[in-house]
């Protein structure tokens, strides 16, 4: 099959033999079972933990009589593999390519205000990711696999002892752009995770009535009896003093909000509670609300307990529960927001009927039953999607227009703060207007819609204030990624020795192919549709005539939904007033 002459590897051994020394260092470092430390540096010949006593090896076997060499006593009972940073930040200075694109940052856009660290343009921003995967994909197993990744912020956008030393000293390097060897730092710029997987990591409760980690102690949650969870219902704190929402109580929480927002921390008092922190490891023995509008048995928050709540809260008394003459069992009032049948199927065909560009979203049609009348098999870009552009255009002419309007508004608020240019002099007025909304949902919607995930909008803006857009934060491109890793996996007896196998191969082909011209990098997709889209499309095309009256409608109807025409028509309203 191969022409004469070839020089390709005869077996897979002879191919690893070929690139085992292209190969950058991967360190396997011995794990306590209980997840309380790690045996490296001095404590890299313990035979078991010095926190918890179990012992390192996987068949249990007596410390007593272990052997001195700990590669001598069988496999460990978990294992961290540890891929260092600084032998591939060499190698990334390396190629010339790579080298000039991390100047970018510097030379092409404008300096940063770290004044030490920003001396030097080639020194390395990092971010942060982790969360937790099934490596066994569609399996059902309680095993969880955590890689955390690192990526570079230098170039355009189209564990820790390395960390220390890259902060503190940096390492000598070689730049193949600029042909000169030079002290290179690096810092951690930002972590990126999901909330559970913050909670994880950072040693902070996510859980309770303080799971914000912003707000800490000044966290404002109620406790609802019956659905026994906490309800964070105190955005009117953000409100102006003279604000009628402040006293409305009967249509919030029952209470009328006087308290003021307390001030932020500082970044002194920040520092002092983190000084002196003692993070404890170990194993303790302890998206848009489509459940809500389509009134999905057990989604829809409304249920018979915090239907309770509401009762002991005085609030909302038209939806309380009703006794019916005769039976045991209450009667549910329904909501201002739920839909009827009908209602629903207008929503669902409307989703069901979207077409998207390639790339752009999964497809919606696959994510819509029409038979059940329900969404399902979401992921989390998905949800984004949906949220920032479809449902707003969805319930057009369903729901009630208090209600459309302000699901309307949150979701627009979503779209606003993901573009990838903002003003900094509109941010205040955002965080007007998302307390503002806010405080409305909850007008509408139960109290056990309003958990920490809700909360948590409320913070948006001021993390975009000091981080920066909000796109370059996004975990959608980490969790696809982790779903590639899945796709390592061969030996299901060993899923992340399979992870580290396929990744580093991936890596050393990627390295030579730095050095061969007209080859394409490994791992970026390519469109099935590539090449296909060029020149003009006629497969399933239809022409149609329509008379004049029907395409001013419509020239009319495009122009009411432009953004740029905004301004013309709040004119004109403001001249017929």
């Amino acid at each position: 099959m191969l022409p004469e002459g070839n020089e390709l590897p005869v077996s897979t051994y002879q191919a690893k033999k070929l690139m085992c020394p292209m190969g950058l260092e991967i360190q396997r470092i011995h794990a306590c079972p209980n997840d309380c430390m790690l045996h490296r540096n001095e404590d890299k010949d313990l035979h078991q933990c010095k926190v918890c006593g179990t012992s390192r090896y996987k068949r249990g076997k007596p410390t007593d009589n272990a052997d001195s060499d700990v590669s001598e006593n069988g496999p460990p009972a978990k294992l961290l593999w540890y891929l260092p940073i600084i032998p591939r930040l060499k190698r990334l200075f390396a190629n010339e390519k790579d080298a000039k694109l991390l100047r970018w940052h510097a030379e092409d856009r404008k300096n940063d205000d770290f004044e030490e660290f920003g001396d030097e343009i080639r020194n390395i921003r990092f971010g942060l990711s982790s969360d937790g995967i099934n490596p066994f994909k569609d399996l059902s197993s309680r095993h969880s696999t955590w890689p955390v990744l690192l990526c570079i912020y230098n170039p355009p956008p189209w564990l820790f002892d390395e960390m220390m030393e890259l902060w503190s000293t940096g390492i000598h390097v070689y730049d193949a752009y600029k042909k000169e060897y030079f002290q290179l730092r690096a810092m951690l710029f930002f972590t990126i995770n999901d909330f559970p997987a913050y909670g994880n990591l950072s040693g902070y409760s996510t859980k309770g009535k303080k799971a914000c980690p912003i707000c800490e102690e000044n966290t404002h949650s109620i406790w609802l009896t019956n659905c026994k969870k906490p309800a964070f219902m105190g955005h009117r704190r953000e409100l102006a003093e003279n604000h009628p929402y402040r006293k409305k109580s009967d249509l919030f929480d029952g209470t009328i909000e006087d308290r003021k927002l307390p001030p932020p921390l500082d970044g002194e008092t920040t520092l002092s509670k983190v000084a002196n922190i003692n993070v404890v490891l170990g194993k303790k023995g302890v998206g848009p609300p489509k459940g809500l509008l389509l009134n999905i048995p057990g989604k829809t928050k409304y249920g018979i307990k915090v239907r309770k709540d509401m009762e002991l809260m005085n609030i909302r008394p038209e939806l309380q529960p009703k006794d019916i003459d005769g039976r045991s069992t209450k009667f549910l009032p329904l909501s201002c927001y739920t839909m009827s049948k009908v209602e629903k199927t207008k929503f669902c065909q409307c989703l069901h009927g979207i077409k998207v560009s390639s790339g752009y979203s999964a497809n919606i049609r696959k994510l819509v039953s029409m038979n059940d009348l329900k969404l399902l098999g979401m992921k989390s870009h998905d949800c984004h999607v949906l949220m920032t552009q479809m449902i707003p255009i969805a319930i057009r002419g369903i729901l009630p227009n208090r209600i459309r309007h302000t699901i309307t508004k949150l979701y627009l608020f979503f779209n606003m703060i993901h573009s990838k240019v903002i003003d900094p002099g509109v941010l205040d007025e955002y965080q007007r207007d998302i307390i503002l909304t806010l405080c409305e949902l909850k007008m509408y919607f139960p109290p056990s819609f309003f958990d920490v995930m809700v909360h948590l909008v409320s913070h948006i803006v001021g993390e975009i204030k000091v981080c920066g857009p909000f796109f370059l934060r996004y975990m959608y491109p980490f969790e696809r990624y982790m779903g590639i890793l899945k796709g390592y996996v061969r030996n299901l007896n060993r899923p992340e020795g399979s992870i580290v196998d396929g990744y580093a191969s991936e890596e050393v082909i990627e390295f030579c192919t730095n050095y061969m011209d007209g080859l394409k990098s490994v791992g970026i997709p390519q469109s099935r549709h590539e090449g296909r889209l060029s020149g003009q499309g006629t497969l399933g095309g239809k022409t149609g005539y329509s008379n004049v009256s029907d395409y001013q409608e419509s020239h009319f109807n495009v122009l009411q939904h432009t953004t740029s025409i905004d301004p013309f028509i709040q004119e004109h309203m403001s001249f017929l007033r």
